[in-house]
């Protein structure tokens, strides 16, 4: 038996989130049923984690087991040959039997990116939330450091949420500005239902002016959730890579789509 891991991209505007649901097409599902017309048996992935419906990846890891391992050609340009356009393997590679998608991860960064202009910008709107009003990026920047360090982020989840513990570790928040666009990297241990899009959305009522910049430290105090929070739409929102030790994805040369994640 052995396991193979895949790192996907995938523009997640057209489903309902990366997990099947009863309610539409998965990502998931799409890449299952790829991988079963490769491996000719179907094939059960877990996954690194999950995004929301409209949530984009450039780097969500799956895994599975397989009893005859293919060249790990197939499991790239094969699965890829079996999947839409808006999804795509970028990397495969035979990976430790301890190695799990999701608990063998060490951390994970995302980006969400708000594009700032009077006009909206039809090239942008898939990608990033349109916003016209202008930002105090100054203020957003001392707010952002609160977030950093281990904090019971109850005050961040979204209805729904099941996790076990709402204690989460931030390593670094990070605000980047390109142009029209700002970009907010996130990057910590692991995120609840919607926490990031809810952080970002308090960002931004800090920078608008609707909340002072103690608010963050408030929120997380408080525990629980403020009606008055902001929660940023979900297509601005990118999963850019997932840390995991070496000693688990090294056993050979991965085979990749020719960029580097």
């Amino acid at each position: 038996m052995a396991v193979v891991a895949l790192w996907i991209e995938y523009d997640g505007g057209a489903y309902v989130g990366w997990q099947r649901q009863k309610n539409g097409v998965s990502v998931q599902q799409r890449v299952e049923e790829a991988l079963g017309g490769v491996c000719a048996t179907p094939v059960v992935v877990y996954s690194s984690g999950r995004t929301d419906a409209g949530v984009h990846a450039r780097g969500m890891v799956v895994h599975f087991k397989v009893e005859q391992l293919l060249p790990l050609s197939a499991y790239l340009h094969g699965v890829n040959d079996h999947l839409p356009q808006d999804i795509a393997v970028v990397d495969a590679r035979q990976v430790s039997d301890q190695f799990h998608a999701r608990f063998s991860a060490k951390g994970k960064w995302y980006r969400y990116s708000i594009y700032l202009a009077p006009v909206r910008s039809p090239i942008h709107k898939r990608y990033s939330w349109q916003f016209r009003k202008p930002l105090d990026f100054n203020l957003m920047r001392q707010a952002a450091q609160f977030f950093v360090g281990e904090h019971d982020f109850s005050a961040f989840r979204g209805s729904g949420c099941n996790a076990k513990t709402t204690i989460r570790r931030i390593d670094s928040i990070e605000l980047i500005e390109d142009g029209r666009q700002l970009h907010i990297d996130v990057r910590g241990s692991g995120f609840l239902r919607h926490m990031v899009r809810m952080m970002v959305g308090t960002l931004v009522q800090i920078g608008v002016g609707k909340r002072g910049v103690d608010e963050v430290s408030r929120l997380l105090a408080l525990r629980t959730a403020d009606d008055t929070r902001l929660k940023a739409p979900a297509h601005g929102l990118c999963l850019r890579h997932v840390e995991y030790p070496s000693e688990l994805v090294g056993l050979q040369e991965p085979v990749r789509a020719g960029r580097i994640l």
